[in-house]
């Protein structure tokens, strides 16, 4: 897999709060930290890096390019603003956050100067998030399915996206997950709480498990150092076929995230 199973997302988290989440993440053994240009976080993100001591190339940093900033002239001084805040030279995963509202700059320009952006080592891979079917079309005839590392999206067990997921891999594109616990409205489903009882887990340990094992990357974010510890028991679990199965059937389509003015047609 090009992007680790498993991070920790910022998402929401601003100021001293994502500084300690970042590095008690960082203390207990995270090494994938995903943040993005309009969490406004990037600075604090870069701080929790730098004061970890922890070698760069240990590390896996995602961050994500805005909307306002697609423009050729744009994207790539954006991204080395990025890079500034963060402290580091290169990131090693940079997406385009949503797609441009009402086409307004044409998938092919923005993918074209992402892909400029990692010939020119500002960023080792490149990839794309919240995008349908026809968007990532677009982005594959742009720039080739194999210069795209990820389509980040919201799934969860309550909305399992099975088209993009499934185009997708006919691709060869990995898929990350974001709100893989439905902020947290799927740990209060009786089925999850079952298998998690049965299990000794959590019913967080059991959502991330049963995306990391469908193959989705994970990204989940917690304030809490107990959490934090907790949720990373999530790559030591196993899950049986019927354990799949059931979490497969609580399918929904119950979207969380859809800006208004921003969100694509969702397949």
């Amino acid at each position: 897999m090009s992007v680790p199973a498993f991070g920790l997302g910022t998402f929401r988290l601003q100021g001293q709060v994502v500084i300690d989440s970042v590095r008690t993440g960082l203390e207990l053994g995270y090494r994938a930290i995903d943040t993005a240009q309009i969490y406004e976080n990037e600075a604090e993100v870069g701080q929790a890096i730098a004061a970890s001591g922890i070698a760069r190339e240990e590390l896996f940093i995602t961050s994500k390019i805005w909307i306002a900033n697609f423009a050729k002239d744009r994207l790539i001084e954006s991204l080395k603003e990025s890079l500034q805040k963060l402290q580091t030279d290169y990131l090693d995963l940079t997406l385009i956050h949503w797609p441009s509202p009402e086409d307004q700059v044409p998938v092919a320009e923005f993918m074209g100067a992402l892909l400029e952006a990692k010939r020119l080592g500002l960023t080792r891979q490149i990839g794309v998030s919240n995008f349908t079917i026809d968007l990532m079309q677009q982005a594959i005839a742009a720039v080739g399915a194999e210069n795209i590392a990820t389509n980040q999206i919201e799934l969860h067990p309550y909305l399992q996206n099975r088209k993009v997921v499934e185009f997708a891999r006919s691709q060869g594109i990995q898929i990350t997950s974001y709100m893989t616990l439905a902020y947290g409205e799927v740990l209060k489903d009786p089925v999850i709480q079952q298998i998690a009882e049965r299990l000794q887990a959590t019913p967080a340990q059991v959502t991330l498990a049963w995306a990391m094992q469908s193959g989705y990357a994970v990204i989940p974010s917690s304030t809490k150092r107990a959490n934090l510890q907790s949720n990373l028991g999530a790559t030591t679990l196993t899950l049986s076929e019927s354990d799949m199965a059931l979490i497969a059937g609580l399918e929904r389509g119950h979207r969380l995230t859809s800006p208004k003015g921003i969100a694509p047609q969702w397949d």
